[in-house]
């Protein structure tokens, strides 16, 4: 499982999810949800809605939580706007936070970290 929390859209993270959404689309092991949190619920429904055409996402759920914190059994960074978590069988093997938006960097770190979890 991959989720991701992030404080806002964005275009570094509509480019993330996006080649997750590749990654699942090769390997149906993989899951994935995303998580935008925020107490904003109009505008950031109509910018998930947007970012899942734009980016053509087919496999990944685009949600949100009503907490600018994130649900509290996560445990989220407070300082991080974006959090990255990649587990399996309930065990956390990738914890990535990011202050700011993803760089080209960050994203290619992320996505190098998937095999951690399928055991590839």
């Amino acid at each position: 499982m991959v989720c991701v929390f992030a404080r806002k859209t964005s275009e570094p993270l509509a480019s993330l999810v996006k080649q997750i959404d590749r990654k699942i689309g090769e390997n149906d092991r993989l899951k994935s949800f995303v998580v935008i949190t925020t107490r904003q619920k109009e505008p950031t429904t109509a910018e998930l809605r947007k970012l899942a055409k734009d980016a053509g996402i087919q496999h990944v759920p685009l949600t949100m939580y009503g907490e600018p914190g994130g649900p509290p059994d996560y445990e989220l960074a407070k300082d991080a706007d974006v959090t990255v978590l990649m587990w399996t069988q309930h065990k956390v093997k990738v914890n990535h936070g990011y202050k700011g938006d993803l760089t080209d960097k960050d994203i290619q770190t992320i996505v190098a970290d998937i095999p951690k979890i399928l055991g590839d």
